[in-house]
């Protein structure tokens, strides 16, 4: 049994429709913030369920209702989300912590340090041509990838 992740980052309102496409499939959608307004977690929402955090720029009062930091679990495995790597509010390995989302930069990027892995999806932006991440999470795995959509 597994479960398909898709991670995006930085809409910043915008959400391409070649992007809603790659998403189809996903049992669950991480929106690492940025999200830019409340149009894009409802377009999201037809797609899969989804969980988001608020980024720096969603300073709205819509905005209030997401955290900036969630810590959901998938097959017993623990991911930390937050929109920003520089604003971490705990130790990840020190926490049990599997994996740690996040955004912000805007450049792809999955690493794994101290057994923990660290997966930046990029940013939704048609700048470069929008990337997105999948995660398969297995009871004994989680693999990575970063997608990227042409323009």
């Amino acid at each position: 049994m597994n479960k398909i992740i898709s991670v995006i980052s930085d809409t910043h309102n915008f959400l391409y429709d070649k992007l809603e496409e790659a998403l189809k499939g996903s049992d669950l959608i991480i929106h690492a913030g940025d999200i830019g307004s409340p149009d894009i977690i409802e377009r999201l929402e037809k797609i899969a369920k989804v969980v988001a955090v608020r980024g720096n720029t969603d300073y709205e009062a819509w905005a209030e209702k997401y955290n900036k930091y969630e810590t959901i679990n998938i097959f017993g495995k623990t991911i930390y989300l937050l929109h920003s790597l520089a604003e971490i509010n705990i130790d990840p390995k020190e926490e049990s912590i599997d994996m740690v989302i996040y955004g912000h930069t805007h450049r792809p990027e999955i690493k794994t340090v101290e057994g923990v892995i660290y997966l930046n999806p990029g940013t939704a932006l048609m700048v470069g041509g929008p990337t997105f991440a999948r995660a398969e999470i297995t009871e004994n795995n989680i693999e990575c990838k970063i997608i990227k959509l042409n323009r």
